[in-house]
């Protein structure tokens, strides 16, 4: 069995650092691939830019996406994750601080699998990042890699 990856895309230092940390405390040993931004995001998942020769068909396990990002947006991004046959369905997990309801319907609407607000406190933020690596690395069900059209 491969190693399930884990394709965080935020671009605020603070938040990245206080992610990779909450992971490595929590015993969460998966690879973790930071992009900070969708375009780079898509340059992983796509085997090109600096990610060229990378195996395009080896998927993340799940992506933590920000949706307040410089340059392509998070919700950018996840429209165009979902556009792509070979993409369409990786889960995606939009860990942001916005308290905005729109926020929320744009998300899911553009196809998130799951909505959370960064706690500000770090022993919570600590426990959400534990909860997610649970469920998305150890319960959930992955699809298959082959894709269909």
């Amino acid at each position: 069995m491969t190693q399930k990856i884990v394709l965080l895309i935020e671009d605020d230092p603070s938040d990245e650092r206080l992610t990779l940390n909450a992971l490595h405390r929590n015993n969460i040993m998966n690879e973790v691939v930071v992009a900070y931004d969708g375009a780079e995001a898509l340059d992983f998942l796509h085997g090109r830019g600096k990610f060229a020769g990378r195996d395009a068909s080896i998927h993340p396990s799940v992506i933590i996406l920000d949706l307040k990002l410089a340059g392509m947006s998070g919700l950018e991004f996840l429209r165009e994750l979902r556009s792509d046959a070979h993409t369409r369905v990786i889960p995606v997990v939009v860990l942001t601080a916005s308290e905005n309801s729109d926020d929320v319907v744009a998300a899911y609407e553009a196809g998130a699998n799951s909505f959370v607000r960064k706690p500000t406190d770090s022993r919570e933020y600590s426990e959400m990042v534990l909860n997610l690596g649970m469920y998305w690395l150890l319960l959930n069900c992955q699809p298959p890699t082959r894709v269909r059209a």
